[in-house]
């Protein structure tokens, strides 16, 4: 039942909409073009802010600095409890939810999602935003240049997303 409703539900939205669109005489047609040509230009907007920052995962990744990075933090990851291949999922969520999903899917692979590190791993990227990647794309997109209390606010939320996910994981394991 559940599965035939949660099929059926996109066409009756779209029906909905065209039924009300014919009920109050809208071109809707034209009102659909419209919203596609303003889709595009969206897209065209916030386009070279998404290579970059694309691009700069990559070259994190590429480059070695993530490696880098969690040999520095090994003896605090030991001292706190915290599995070392959770480090690179934190430091890369905050540029990109999908190079983060993907290192994701490597502990998956190589531990398993019911290990500790997949299950801290998991509420890592669930209680936690892609930071510079949305700033930079919305505060960009509506031209804000001063982010004010924005960024130390949102790594704010990271940290305790990050700590609450590591308490429970080892309390859970």
């Amino acid at each position: 039942m559940i599965s035939y409703l949660s099929n059926s539900i996109i066409p009756m939205l779209f029906l909905f909409i065209i039924f009300y669109g014919c009920k109050k005489k809208k071109d809707i047609y034209q009102e659909f073009l419209d919203g596609v040509k303003e889709g595009f230009r969206i897209v065209f907007e916030i386009a070279p802010t998404l290579i970059g920052l694309l691009l700069a995962v990559g070259m994190m990744r590429a480059s070695g600095l993530l490696d880098f990075l969690l040999e520095l933090l090994l003896p605090l990851t030991d001292i706190l409890k915290i599995p070392a291949d959770v480090i690179p999922v934190v430091i890369t969520k905050l540029f990109s939810s999908s190079a983060a999903t993907g290192l994701l899917l490597d502990i998956f692979q190589q531990y398993g999602p019911d290990s500790k590190s997949g299950f801290i791993a998991s509420l890592i990227l669930s209680s936690t935003e892609t930071v510079f990647y949305t700033m930079s794309v919305y505060f960009g997109y509506i031209g804000i240049k001063k982010t004010g209390w924005t960024l130390p606010g949102a790594l704010l939320s990271i940290m305790a997303g990050t700590i609450a996910s590591i308490m429970i994981g080892n309390y859970m394991f």
